[in-house]
């Protein structure tokens, strides 16, 4: 049998294997607050020291019936070695089947040769890694005795900002609020079964984040509505709004000594985003942008620099923060023998 040159070379090749991990597999690692922090903060300092390569997320609408999208995230982080692409739906409507709204994978990579080293079900990647930068967030920019949250919203990732941000500041009242009130009752009563703590269900926006020292806006609404109020925010409060449409009125920003975000390449680019309006009507540029939070965490930029300071943290996501946590999970996976071995060629 005669073989193009091509073929030669691919009869010649050692195989190529990959780890896949599924979630069953990430749930059994049983991730502690401090390896899911660390992992995240890892990623944010490689980014501060400009080790890293991070494009704007893609998005992929299939048909505007399906109220849903896409979200396509790539990076690379040099002190890890690995380059990263997750592919998350976003479907708000996705409850009424019984599943998440977000659910993801993660695809790992050696940027030296291309070669896949892993798939990873990425939907508690996700939604952890999201509420790490919440929380690291916060680390920074809120008064360190921060301890009432107002929370808005009660997605998956929601779980996850309540619970890192109680790890940092031992909160003494949690506040939370949710469209539906089945959806909020039952987030408050996990929130209360894991974190031992009471947790005060309100029924409006205005009662759950008036005065509270750390409000976080993570709301699914299916178009932008103001229904955050300026004059709701206390001074000295952080705010961290990063609902997929904005709920923030346009004068939030006014109020604010410091505006921090993940990326300001993420923050201006898309259609999707907290502050959307805020970018596109010029009422945040980099004339205005405090600077991103791996500068805070790298130490070229400071971060909250007296108490009565006024602060907001946009993050829109990173995917060097997926890589990040996505390697720590592939490490703890392969020192526990979980994942299976895939060939690849």
């Amino acid at each position: 049998m005669r073989f193009a040159s091509s073929d030669v070379g691919r009869q010649s090749l050692e195989p190529v294997w990959f780890t896949f991990l599924n979630g069953s597999d990430i749930e059994q690692l049983e991730l502690t607050d401090i390896e899911i922090l660390d992992a995240v903060e890892e990623g944010l300092r490689a980014q501060g020291l400009g080790e890293t390569v991070i494009e704007p997320r893609v998005h992929l609408m299939p048909d505007p019936s399906f109220n849903g999208h896409f979200n396509v995230l790539r990076g690379y982080v040099a002190p890890l070695a690995l380059a990263g692409v997750k592919i998350v739906g976003d479907y708000v409507g996705n409850y009424k089947a019984g599943l998440p709204s977000e659910m993801a994978l993660l695809n790992l990579f050696d940027p030296r040769t291309g070669m896949p080293v892993a798939v990873l079900d990425a939907t508690a990647i996700t939604e952890m890694r999201t509420g790490a930068l919440t929380a690291l967030g916060a680390r920074h920019l809120a008064r360190p005795d921060a301890r009432v949250l107002g929370h808005i919203g009660a997605r998956a990732t929601s779980y996850w900002n309540v619970r890192l941000l109680d790890r940092i500041f031992d909160l003494t009242e949690i506040r939370v609020h949710s469209r539906r009130p089945e959806s909020r009752e039952a987030f408050a009563e996990r929130l209360e079964r894991e974190l031992g703590k009471p947790v005060i269900v309100t029924e409006d926006w205005k009662t759950c984040v008036d005065g509270a020292d750390i409000v976080v806006e993570a709301s699914r609404l299916e178009r932008p509505e103001p229904l955050l109020k300026t004059e709701w925010i206390a001074p000295g409060a952080l705010v961290v709004p990063y609902g997929t449409h904005s709920a923030v009125e346009l004068t939030l920003t006014d109020i604010m000594d410091k505006i921090v975000v993940d990326d300001w390449g993420q923050a201006h680019a898309g259609p999707f985003g907290a502050l959307r309006a805020h970018v596109d009507s010029g009422r945040l540029d980099e004339s205005n942008l405090h600077g991103e939070l791996g500068e805070i965490v790298a130490g070229s930029k400071p971060g909250r620099e007296s108490a009565d300071e006024t602060n907001l943290f946009w993050h829109r996501g990173l995917s060097l923060s997926d890589i990040a946590l996505g390697a720590a999970v592939l490490k703890k996976a392969e020192e526990r023998g979980l994942g299976q071995k895939l060939r690849f060629s």
